[in-house]
């Protein structure tokens, strides 16, 4: 293998949806061209032209653990064929778990076309919410196993989610976490944190799709249950689009909350940064189904002051043992004290917010880029 890589990041929803896999897709992708690399992303259709992109399959749109996805109809195997003699990766590095109707194809093509001298890795981003979520995922890893023995290396991003990929597809995984640019997010920021007042309302934000599984109306139900004092000390911040928008309107209106709580609706990746940035709490009340939190290590990155999340394995991974930054959002209550914890007590905000820092570099893209990059050439 040379010391200059062509690698196909291969997907099988759209490069151009803003989803946690294309994000790590991207931050990986932005890494290794900085490197010196050469980047293409291999995926269903998609449209965007600042970088490499081959969309080789057509897809439709379904719902799976709690997320719409877009996934692919069956593609040609002779015309992947011909794709990738042409192209003649040297690595090969699939977002799984995959579709037995694309990526899973072009691993087979793959094997054919250059037997060994093409390197192919799998990273699982996957835990799923349910009991059907989980059937299906462990169905699908049966339907794989063929396909899965022509990998040379898989890793996961979270060590939950290597333990369900050895329960449900048999495969082990080694943890290399995902990762946010963190230079670019912090750049990305305007001002610094502002240092807030007696008189000052303390800002609490929320980004996310609006889905049940994600916890903006759990978030709204704890506000209610916040004494009224507290809650008018807020300012409430909740971005992001999906069905629930309507219920989510009518709890803020039946807790009175009209003018503690505002919806921002969508909010760019250009914009994401300071958004979080802003916040004296950035809050990601998920109930479960959640692999990593790639959010709560962008709002970590961009300066946020203190970040909490939903009490289940994927974000606890990254948020670590400490209590007060973990809640159980189904219990309004708890939830609430909780809030009323963190919000009033600047010093415990300020103590939380530094031990933050430090788990941030772990998850800088400069430390899990390398890590990929030394499996790549394993």
């Amino acid at each position: 293998m040379t010391d200059t890589l062509k690698i196909a990041l291969v997907l099988d929803d759209s490069i151009d949806r803003p989803d946690g896999v294309q994000q790590y897709a991207l931050t990986l992708g932005g890494y290794l061209e900085a490197a010196g690399h050469t980047v293409h992303y291999v995926c269903s259709q998609a449209s965007r032209e600042d970088v490499t992109v081959h969309s080789l399959a057509r897809n439709m749109a379904v719902n799976f653990n709690g997320n719409g996805l877009r996934v692919p109809l069956p593609t040609s195997r002779k015309e992947l064929r011909a794709f990738l003699e042409r192209e003649r990766y040297d690595v090969i590095h699939v977002q799984t778990p995959h579709s037995p109707l694309f990526a899973a194809r072009v691993v087979d093509e793959a094997r054919r076309v250059q037997a060994r001298t093409v390197r192919i890795v799998g990273t699982f981003h996957i835990l799923p919410d349910g009991r059907v979520s989980s059937a299906g995922t462990h169905l699908l890893g049966r339907l794989l196993r063929r396909n899965l023995r022509k990998f040379d290396a898989f890793v996961a991003v979270s060590a939950p989610a290597a333990q369900f990929a050895h329960e449900a597809f048999g495969i082990d995984c080694e943890v290399i976490p995902n990762a946010v640019d963190v230079a670019a997010f912090a750049g990305a920021v305007s001002d610094e944190r502002p240092m807030r007042g007696p008189g000052d309302r303390l800002v609490v934000a929320f980004l996310g799709r609006l889905v049940e599984r994600k916890g903006a109306l759990e978030l709204v139900q704890a506000l209610g249950a916040l004494p009224a004092q507290t809650a008018r000390g807020l300012d409430v911040r909740i971005g992001g689009k999906g069905p629930l928008l309507g219920e989510i309107q009518s709890a803020i209106e039946t807790h009175g909350l009209a003018d503690v709580v505002r919806l921002d609706g969508f909010v760019s990746e250009a914009d994401k940064p300071q958004f979080y940035a802003d916040a004296d709490l950035a809050v990601f009340p998920a109930t479960g189904g959640e692999s990593f939190g790639i959010v709560l290590i962008e709002a970590m990155a961009s300066g946020a002051g203190v970040v909490m999340g939903g009490d289940n394995p994927g974000y606890r991974s990254v948020l670590g043992g400490r209590p007060e930054v973990t809640v159980d959002a189904r219990d309004a209550a708890a939830f609430a004290v909780a809030l009323e914890r963190v919000l009033g007590d600047a010093g415990l905000r300020e103590e939380i917010h530094a031990e933050q820092a430090e788990l941030l570099r772990a998850y800088d893209i400069n430390v899990t880029g390398a890590a990929m990059l030394e499996l790549y050439r394993a």
